[in-house]
């Protein structure tokens, strides 16, 4: 009995790692097709205006994506948690997580220069202070 039950616990376990790596998938591909179409946008526009709003467009999808990719992974390790399985989780943890703290802060240097732009800051166009 609690055989059968605990089989049925890991194939419902995989089903939604399987379902949240879709997820996870579809969340690039959204993004991917809305930085497509901002830089078709932008080129159509043939204006001089920088990219950095398609940028934080697209990396926020990647953000999120990459909080999906590593749920599925911890899903994966949560039905049959080898000492192989724990490492790999790790080692992939590690390094989305430093991907997502750097694009993280990226978005926010980015988003801060821009406003700091459009204020006339003379540190955000690059001029120098006297």
């Amino acid at each position: 009995m609690f055989h059968l039950v605990e089989e049925q616990v890991q194939a419902g376990v995989e089903w939604l790692r399987l379902l949240v790596e879709t997820l996870g998938a579809l969340v690039i591909a959204a993004g991917v097709a809305v930085a497509l179409a901002g830089i078709l946008r932008h080129l159509l526009a043939s204006c001089d205006a920088p990219f950095t709003p398609i940028r934080l467009s697209f990396a926020r999808y990647l953000t999120l994506a990459l909080e999906l990719q590593l749920a599925a992974d911890i899903l994966s390790t949560s039905v049959a948690p080898t000492w192989e399985r724990i490492g790999k989780l790790a080692a992939i943890a590690v390094i989305r997580t430093a991907l997502n703290y750097f694009l993280s802060r990226e978005m926010k240097d980015e988003q801060a220069a821009g406003e700091a732009a459009q204020r006339g800051h003379p540190q955000a166009t690059g001029e120098k202070l006297q």
